[in-house]
């Protein structure tokens, strides 16, 4: 009987591992974080503030040109709602310790859904105060994505830069570039779209 324990116990852990690996979810959750306005005593960064950027990964899976062209442009990343979400599933969310200033905008230290107005050559960041659904049918407040989103909320509008990458990236992904003691920029990437919006601190 005892010859037997092992590949009993191997076999279970497997059947374990490739259940969990099936679950895992079309578009993983992301974060994208840095701190910001600090600095080093020694070899400790100290008074530093956190800015971070959680969501959903969506994966191109063979698509191209996903966000689409002419009249069509961004009606299938919006999928039906009035903007789009900037990633998949639950709204995407930024959250920062620091007032943080775009262009001449600032915005208040807070947790915010984010957004993305999709035009043809013209993306606009929003920021704004609805709150967002861990589920899409979850009662109550909030939104699931980026259906029933409205303007009235919206703390923030600024246009993003736009240029191609020489490189496609198969999943969304953010990121914090050129990081200064004053500020840095936004950068989404997906496919070979970089998108970025520069911001510093008031």
């Amino acid at each position: 009987m005892r010859s037997f324990r092992f590949p009993l116990i191997a076999a279970v852990l497997l059947v374990a591992a490739s259940a969990a690996f099936a679950q895992r979810p079309a578009s993983p959750r992301g974060e994208a974080a840095i701190q910001v306005g600090g600095s080093y005593e020694g070899r400790n960064y100290v008074g530093g503030k956190w800015i971070s950027i959680d969501y959903g990964r969506p994966i191109l899976r063979g698509r191209t040109g996903f966000f689409g062209a002419g009249s069509d442009y961004g009606k299938g990343a919006n999928a039906g709602a009035p903007v789009w979400r900037a990633g998949a599933n639950k709204s995407t969310r930024l959250k920062t310790e620091a007032d943080l200033k775009f262009g001449d905008k600032t915005v208040p230290a807070g947790e915010y859904s984010m957004f993305v107005d999709l035009k043809e050559g013209d993306w606009t960041l929003i920021l704004s105060t609805h709150a967002a659904k861990d589920g899409f049918r979850e009662p109550g407040e909030g939104l699931w994505g980026a259906y029933n989103y409205t303007p009235d909320k919206d703390v923030l509008r600024v246009s993003m830069d736009l240029s191609s990458m020489p490189v496609s990236y198969e999943q969304l992904t953010y990121a914090f570039v050129d990081v200064t003691a004053e500020g840095g920029t936004l950068a989404l990437m997906w496919e070979k779209t970089l998108a970025t919006a520069s911001f510093s601190l008031p």
